[in-house]
């Protein structure tokens, strides 16, 4: 099978995709059942992905980062895809809240933070999602009121990847709880020593076991005014322009995950013997296969449209919400197939394609439900 080589791959890019996925297969997937039982990936692997420049790739170098563009980033995370990884919260850490920080933070703010994000010291978390309050950001209701030189933060917070092991959280609030979107800013948090907030329970997913996923509690914690990340009522305005490039991170996952699925599935078909004959060799299985391989290749040459256009610039939220919407209802349509043709063994969570297929379908939610990804393309229209 001829091997897509995406447009966006130079020599340098195309080292790295392979570092990241060495990485990801010895430091990650072989240890699943330990990430799995412990609902986290040790801090060890995190600064292993420090040394090898696996975190933070498109961070300029003076504040610590590997000072490439964010295609390096793109590389690392469609390999974490590959690999069969989404328990490692690495795309949150260096492709989402470093970049908020990078984007909109002051000079102090970036010195402070990045460099440690960029060595895995520093485990970064974003703090969007609430229990009343998900694809609808302006409806949060943790709130950021002003006392002298603090805010005081009260609120909660749901569903946050490296939420019980974040040592920084970007912390959507509101300042003005009647302005609606207008009221919303960002707060960077330190929680290494953060009286008043608490972890509470580490979620328990029908799949991404090994992710921390966790809930998140702020009870009258005090927060520098100089944490703010920008200026009071912009935040819904930079949670939406972040949000086209998390979206694209969300598709070179979902694109990464298809290639894997159909590659393992050729191969464990024409091992697979019965009736006399491998499964391959039934006709079924071999145009259900050319099936699955055409829509991998087909929405891995849009991605490269839309990595293209972001590298230039160029990638409008319509874009952006149709490579995720696309792409990830096609890596769970993909992935169910390819657990039918693998029979039994597909549903048993040894082999890859069934740990694959569990953590495939919150993909088609996070990050703006896929629903709302069709209503910004409507609006488009």
């Amino acid at each position: 099978m001829k091997k897509h080589i995406p447009s966006w791959h130079d020599d340098e890019v195309k080292a790295l995709s392979e570092l990241a996925l060495g990485f990801f297969e010895r430091e990650v997937v072989a240890h699943n059942e330990k990430w799995d039982a412990q609902h986290r990936i040790d801090r060890a692997v995190w600064i292993e992905a420090g040394k090898l420049g696996l975190l933070c790739c498109s961070i300029p170098e003076e504040y610590g980062g590997g000072g490439g563009t964010f295609a390096h980033d793109l590389a690392v995370f469609e390999a974490q895809g590959y690999a069969g990884d989404l328990a490692l919260g690495i795309s949150v850490h260096s492709g989402i809240v470093a970049h908020y920080i990078l984007e909109y933070g002051t000079e102090e703010q970036k010195k402070t933070w990045l460099p440690g994000m960029a060595t895995g010291e520093i485990l970064g978390a974003i703090g969007m999602t609430e229990p009343g309050a998900g694809s609808d950001l302006k409806a949060i209701k943790t709130t950021a009121i002003r006392d002298g030189d603090d805010y005081v933060v009260n609120g909660s917070k749901t569903f946050i990847t490296n939420g019980a092991s974040a040592d920084v959280i970007v912390l959507a609030v509101k300042t003005d709880p009647k302005a609606g979107a207008k009221g919303v800013a960002l707060l960077i948090v330190d929680l290494r020593d953060c009286p008043g907030f608490a972890v509470g329970r580490v979620l328990d997913k029908v799949g991404q076991h090994g992710a921390d996923t966790s809930e998140l509690s702020f009870t009258d914690v005090r927060v520098p005014v100089s944490n703010l990340l920008g200026e009071e009522g912009q935040g819904f305005g930079q949670l939406m322009a972040q949000l086209v490039q998390e979206r694209l991170i969300i598709g070179a996952q979902a694109s990464g995950a298809m290639t894997r699925a159909v590659e393992d599935t050729v191969a464990y078909t024409k091992s697979r013997q019965a009736f006399g004959h491998s499964l391959f060799e039934f006709q079924n299985t071999a145009f259900e296969l050319a099936e699955c391989q055409t829509i991998a290749r087909t929405c891995a040459v849009f991605l490269d449209h839309c990595i293209e256009a972001h590298l230039r610039g160029e990638l409008d939220p319509s874009e952006a919400a149709m490579v995720k919407y696309w792409l990830t209802e096609q890596q769970c349509a993909v992935i169910d197939r390819c657990v039918q043709l693998h029979g039994g063994y597909g549903y048993m969570r040894e082999y890859l394609i069934a740990r694959m297929y569990e953590d495939a379908r919150v993909q088609k939610i996070y990050a703006g439900a896929n629903e709302v990804m069709k209503g910004i393309i409507a609006k488009s229209l």
